[in-house]
């Protein structure tokens, strides 16, 4: 009977649409324990948003590097900086977009403090992506539109 309600469960939540799936929220303090999680990875948080033309054409790239790439032990990392009132439709364009990487929204009462948490030199811009080594420690900022070959550069010179 368990199996059944699990099954049951797991069609419930394939049928529901992206746009309806909630992202996790991440802050300043959960921010950290998401880097942990991916510990002995090489490991690339890319901060987007839907209304950032330079975030939404670098998404499909960032599908390909991760594809590229995961095998050899690259992890990707998405954080929407949309508004919690935009979170359906960050998700819709993370489902339009292919992306199984790891995905959250960006939520915080301090976005000053969420970002020099992150990087004391990051005031927010966007595109902006963080490359992290298999210790979890912070290597390398890519602040606005960046090459994908840029990224993989960086990133190979860690695997």
């Amino acid at each position: 009977m368990k199996n059944v309600a699990y099954l049951a469960a797991l069609a419930i939540a394939a049928a529901i649409p992206a746009a309806a799936q909630k992202l996790p929220a991440v802050d300043d303090a959960g921010y950290p324990k998401v880097i942990a999680q991916h510990k002995g990875k090489v490991v690339l948080v890319d901060f987007w948003a839907t209304w950032c033309k330079g975030c939404r054409e670098e998404l499909p790239e960032l599908v390909k590097l991760e594809q590229r790439l995961r095998a050899k032990g690259l992890d990707v990392v998405m954080i929407s900086a949309d508004e919690a009132s935009d979170e359906a439709k960050a998700a819709q364009v993370l489902k339009e977009t292919n992306i199984n990487a790891a995905s959250f929204l960006r939520k915080t009462p301090d976005e000053d403090k969420f970002c020099h948490t992150i990087d004391p030199k990051w005031e927010g811009a966007l595109p902006a992506t963080f490359l992290y080594n298999r210790q979890g420690k912070l290597v390398k900022a890519f602040i606005g539109d960046t090459p994908i070959k840029a990224f993989e550069d960086a990133i190979n010179r860690l695997l």
